[in-house]
């Protein structure tokens, strides 16, 4: 995987065609002034393939939002990871804090999910993250720590620390926090994995826009950021992506 900073954009259940291709243009022509930004957009699986289509020629990437554990099957509403490939996918998300806490996913299925997305040369990129509830209790670390170990597969992937209680919310923790917390995740990643330290990725999500991305980015530790409601909005996520210099 190239080591530049990784801009990813989440769409999350937002986005009709005709928005998406004035963004898109955008954002690719921010990204081609931005060799030092690996530049990924996970757009809604319905437009997955016609956001791919429309950058071909760039060095924009795009990523499912979800995938299931089975290849194929009796999983009416599913995606397969194959089937985001198919489409263009080059990375997809999985285990974001969302899933986890209305889907009531588990460790276990987010490890079997990012193998099924490694399987078809997917890259996964794995979230993992505490409440404020969970961080009030001194427990963030512990937490963090039992689903990134219970969470990882072999093989290549990314991580995305993403404590819950900044997504969406407008808060984010110190520059300190956001550092000794991706020290933590690249050791136990390392403890886990066996891969050195230098190989392992952390992205860092919640509450990033065009304000506070560079300064987060400068963050020892951080190899991107993972953005969500910033990524809607072309002059914002074009100002992250500049901001990965």
């Amino acid at each position: 995987m190239p080591m530049r900073k990784f801009i990813i954009g989440n769409w999350k259940m937002h986005g009709a065609a005709a928005e998406a291709h004035t963004l898109v243009e955008a954002v690719a022509e921010a990204a081609a002034k931005a060799p030092q930004a690996e530049v990924i957009v996970c757009p809604p699986t319905t437009l997955l393939a016609q956001v791919t289509s429309w950058l071909v020629g760039s060095n924009v990437k795009t990523g499912g939002q979800d995938c299931h554990a089975e290849a194929e099957g009796a999983h009416t509403g599913s995606i397969s990871a194959a089937m985001l490939e198919e489409a263009g996918a080059a990375y997809v998300i999985v285990g974001h804090s969302e899933r986890r806490a209305a889907f009531g996913e588990t460790n276990d299925e987010v490890k079997k999910k990012a193998q099924a997305a490694m399987g078809v040369g997917l890259i996964p990129i794995i979230c993992v993250g505490e409440t404020a509830a969970e961080r009030d209790a001194g427990k963030a670390e512990e937490v963090v720590a039992r689903q990134v170990s219970e969470s990882l597969p072999k093989g290549h992937f990314l991580l995305a620390y993403e404590p819950v209680w900044a997504i969406g919310t407008g808060k984010t923790p110190t520059a300190r926090d956001i550092e000794s917390m991706h020290a933590h995740i690249i050791a136990v990643a390392a403890r886990e994995t066996g891969l050195a330290r230098e190989r392992i990725f952390v992205v860092y999500g919640g509450s990033v826009n065009a304000a506070n991305a560079r300064q987060i980015l400068a963050t020892k530790g951080v190899s991107g950021v993972l953005v969500g409601g910033a990524s809607l909005k072309a002059e914002a996520f074009c100002n992250i992506i500049n901001s990965s210099e």
